[in-house]
């Protein structure tokens, strides 16, 4: 079997949304005086790759913990769309072009080769973004989530978070952002995961996102 790790790790130094501090990782019991080691971990709850529920913008709406753990598991299909220009939509053209393919799986993860900046001030800059179209094909399908490999669903100017409040208005389901190597996924169906911190009353969690082929 081959595993693919779509995830980044959290350390103390690392990129985070503009105004979210940086996790802190603290030493609290070592092997020299209790011969094991602990860390006390705190973080924001969308911190590195992580994933969005609909209580995340809603209140009253589903939480993280609420969804089965079935909701986190199946199958994924990258859409390649490194060819865009810096600003330009993801349109459905984008996802038409792989047929059938993109309606027998659970999860579109969208790369846009914005992860090659991930650690320097242009991850915040202009990313491709999907537009209403994208949006309005999502939601009249059968998909547990989507996800991309930039920092946002939503563009970082955008304060209104408009793609958010689509997404999440009436459906359940899921959003994974901050994805990496999804180049390495091709342009199969793949078996995927991207399992949460199981946390009471969750607007979001880190996750551990893997791609894997049998």
């Amino acid at each position: 079997m081959k595993a693919i790790d779509l995830t980044y790790t959290i350390k103390e130094e690392m990129t985070v949304f503009p105004g979210t501090e940086m996790p802190k990782l603290i030493n609290t019991s070592n092997y020299e005086k209790d011969g094991f080691r602990e860390t006390s971990i705190s973080i924001y709850s969308h911190v590195g790759t992580h994933m969005d529920p609909p209580a995340h913008i809603y209140p009253d709406r589903t939480t993280l913990d609420e969804f089965p753990a079935s909701q986190f598991i199946g199958k994924g299909l990258v859409i390649d769309c490194r060819d865009l220009n810096e600003g330009e939509d993801i349109t459905l053209d984008c996802i038409l072009k792989y047929g059938k393919k993109a309606e027998k799986v659970d999860f579109l993860l969208f790369n846009t080769g914005w992860d090659k900046y991930w650690g320097t001030d242009k991850y915040f800059g202009d990313y491709p973004c999907v537009n209403d179209d994208v949006l309005d094909y999502v939601l009249n399908g059968n998909y547990k989530g989507i996800g991309f490999d930039t920092i946002g669903i939503d563009p970082v100017s955008d304060e209104k978070l408009t793609r958010h409040k689509k997404l999440f208005k009436d459906k359940d389901i899921v959003n994974i952002e901050n994805l990496k190597n999804l180049e390495l996924c091709g342009d199969k169906i793949f078996n995927f995961s991207c399992c949460p911190l199981k946390v009471e009353n969750s607007d979001g969690a880190p996750v551990r996102a893997v791609a894997w082929f049998e």
